[in-house]
């Protein structure tokens, strides 16, 4: 499958730990990644980062790779380079016109019904545009179910994955991270808008990942990868039965990430 186009997830799947491009799971210092990214931009492959970060982090963290553009927030934005990074699009899906931003009361009452279990992914929870970054671990489908009791069903939680326990001590498990969005906003719905506007066929474009909100990218690529840690995620075993386009590689963040990389740049 000739391969024009990569979208990728960083935390947990490009970089590894403490956000470390360079480092493999176990801590150790490898170069794979590195290399693999590099015979990447000399097969002229295309790298669009895709994240819960926001603009500016990615911004920042597309010049590093040298990406020709990103989609942020889970979704919500879709950046792309003409010389500049001053290109655009929000992607509000379902949110009405009357919000700016998610009311703060709805996320005040939100946490108070986790006592423990739910609280802002601080500090990376500011300077958002669409989204809201929490951490915890709660159950989604409640949660979604609340918020169309209380009026906000055009809000749903995500899960982007799992972090580490020291960001929640006392949790006693480990905590997820979560994305309040609008419905119609995800990393798969922002992909697809992006391959239509550069005019690439999506059988042309894979994706790698490692959490369930990544493998919303799946539907809108030719072929999904998920690097060895993804299938930690308690809910990817029961997911990946719904898609038929799904590898999953033997190694972990960069390493995993560099063999699906790898794969792109072969055809294979």
């Amino acid at each position: 499958m000739p391969v024009r186009i990569v979208y990728t997830d960083l935390d947990g799947t490009m970089v590894g730990p403490r956000g470390c491009f360079f480092r493999s799971e176990d801590g150790a210092s490898t170069l794979e990644p590195a290399r693999a990214l590099v015979d990447l931009h000399e097969a002229g492959v295309a790298l669009v980062l895709v994240s819960g970060r926001t603009r500016p982090q990615l911004v920042e963290a597309a010049g590093i790779f040298g990406a020709d553009g990103f989609i942020g927030e889970l979704g919500a934005i879709v950046g792309w380079t003409s010389g500049t990074w001053l290109d655009s699009e929000i992607l509000r899906g379902a949110m009405p016109d009357s919000y700016a931003q998610v009311p703060e009361s709805l996320l005040d009452e939100l946490i108070r019904l986790h006592p423990g279990r739910l609280e802002l992914h601080s500090p990376w929870h500011a300077g958002r545009e669409i989204d809201v970054m929490l951490r915890g671990k709660i159950n989604v489908t409640e949660v979604d179910e609340w918020l169309a009791e209380t009026g906000f069903g055009w809000l749903s939680m995500r899960d982007n994955g799992l972090v580490s326990p020291a960001n929640m001590p006392d949790l006693g498990e480990v905590p997820h991270v979560y994305h309040l969005v609008p419905d119609g906003v995800s990393k798969g719905e922002a992909v697809a808008y992006d391959l239509k506007r550069r005019g690439i066929d999506p059988a042309d474009a894979i994706a790698i990942g490692d959490s369930a909100s990544d493998l919303e990218m799946a539907r809108s690529v030719g072929r999904m990868h998920l690097v060895a840690n993804a299938v930690r995620h308690p809910d990817i075993a029961e997911l990946l039965t719904t898609h038929d386009n799904v590898v999953v590689e033997s190694d972990a963040v960069g390493l995993g990430w560099a063999s699906a990389v790898r794969s792109a740049i072969d055809g294979r």
